[in-house]
């Protein structure tokens, strides 16, 4: 089948099967992380303020933690930057990720890739 290649999407879901963290969600925590500003961030992934904002109010609903610090700024506009929780959860996706991603390529090259 070397015309396929493995690919998945992963995401976290609360106990009544809602969705809390997935990439886009992982991906918005790492541009702001890039980027110094949550405005900056939605440019840069070409969403809405509005959608970044609910999506990061879900998350931090969801595990009862801050996630972000704003600072309004004067002419050259504010700085959000992650809490230590939130750089905590942006690191601790990530490994997941990558070991899901490991484990996936494994799992391919093990059942499909021989085809």
């Amino acid at each position: 089948m070397k015309k396929l290649v493995a690919n998945f999407r992963l995401w976290l879901d609360n106990r009544n099967g809602q969705s809390v963290l997935g990439d886009g969600k992982w991906q918005l925590l790492k541009a702001i992380e890039k980027k110094g500003s949550l405005a900056a961030a939605c440019r840069h992934l070409k969403i809405s303020y509005r959608k970044a904002w609910g999506d990061l109010e879900k998350i931090q609903i969801a595990l009862d933690v801050p996630l972000l610090e704003q600072h309004r700024g004067g002419s050259k506009g504010g700085v959000t930057t992650l809490t230590s929780k939130g750089k905590e959860l942006l690191d601790a996706y990530g490994n997941f990720h990558r070991d899901i991603e490991k484990a996936a390529q494994k799992a391919y090259a093990k059942h499909i890739k021989k085809l």
